[in-house]
């Protein structure tokens, strides 16, 4: 087959699932793919040949060897400016991603990634989950700065994992968007798609997955307010469509319909959304942990501009 080995633990969260859908979700292939594998003989649970609707129970140690992808995107080990290690184990990295990092290579995108940061820093990452995603558990977009963990450790990326699919892991953003949000406080709840025109984009539809955000103003100004957000879900986009959907879009960010005028007037190339803090249990010692990113140098101006 000439594909790559894998070998992992079934977390909790595939407890009873059918053999072929466990190792769709913990190896990240399609459904149809984990099917021809197990159908293959390349597939064993605790040692043993499975079929694809036998079931799996949790710390069931599932191995693979995994089609070798046809199109995926390999990560280059490059340095990228103004990736900062925020803290570091033997199990986990935790880093400040700077805005036109991609987490990962992807199909259309030859920018830097963090991938290939840390690879160039030398930090071995852990074949666990795609081969282009070597040990990644989380993403921020592109256009999005700040913290976010990395996992070293194969047992590492299997805990994470399920953290952020359990939710339980603390997600803190900071944006600042037009206007002033009423009331001061809330929670959006509001499904998200794409966008029915615009592939690249995003939208409240009702046909799309459950998604939560809640917010606070923090301060506020004339033209703009900052808040404090705390996600529950994690959608692709998900404040800036929700903030755009209440009519408060991210400043900067046009694609969502915020105001071109005030970006330039702020000096701001893209929407002000920064992660600046992470909380999550600790995959080995079990102790709460978090960790935080201040503002970079563009966000922390259009403040100033701002506050006059």
């Amino acid at each position: 087959m000439g594909g790559e080995f894998r070998a992992l633990p079934a977390p909790e969260g595939l407890d009873g699932l059918r053999v072929d859908m466990a190792v769709s979700k913990l190896f990240g292939i399609s459904r149809a793919a984990a099917a021809e594998i197990i159908a293959d003989g390349a597939v064993l649970v605790d040692a043993a040949a499975v079929q694809k609707s036998d079931r799996v129970r949790a710390g069931a140690l599932i191995e693979a060897t995994l089609p070798a992808p046809k199109d995926a995107p390999q990560p280059i080990a490059e340095r990228v400016d103004g990736l900062e290690i925020l803290y570091s184990d033997k199990d986990l990295v935790v880093v400040d991603k700077p805005v036109g990092v991609a987490a990962h290579p992807t199909l259309g995108w030859e920018g830097p990634t963090v991938v290939g940061g840390l690879q160039a820093m030398g930090i071995e990452l852990p074949d666990a989950g795609p081969p282009e995603r070597k040990g990644i558990v989380q993403r921020l977009d592109v256009g999005t700065s700040g913290v976010m963990v990395v996992a070293t450790s194969i047992q590492a990326y299997s805990v994470l994992k399920q953290a952020f699919r359990e939710r339980t892991v603390a997600k803190t953003y900071n944006a600042l968007v037009q206007g002033l949000p009423d009331p001061l406080e809330g929670t959006i709840d509001a499904p998200i798609a794409r966008h029915p025109s615009a592939s690249w984009k995003f939208a409240v539809r009702s046909d799309g997955r459950s998604s939560v955000t809640h917010y606070e103003v923090i301060e506020a100004f004339r033209e703009a307010s900052l808040l404090e957000i705390h996600l529950e879900t994690g959608r692709t986009h998900q404040i800036r469509v929700h903030m755009s959907a209440t009519g408060h879009p991210c400043v900067g960010d046009p694609m969502y319909g915020s105001d071109p005028n005030l970006a330039k007037r702020l000096g701001l190339q893209r929407q002000w959304l920064h992660a600046t803090k992470l909380g999550f249990v600790h995959p080995r010692t079990h102790s709460w942990m978090e960790v935080e990113s201040s503002y970079p140098p563009d966000l922390a101006h259009a403040l100033e501009v701002l506050r006059g």
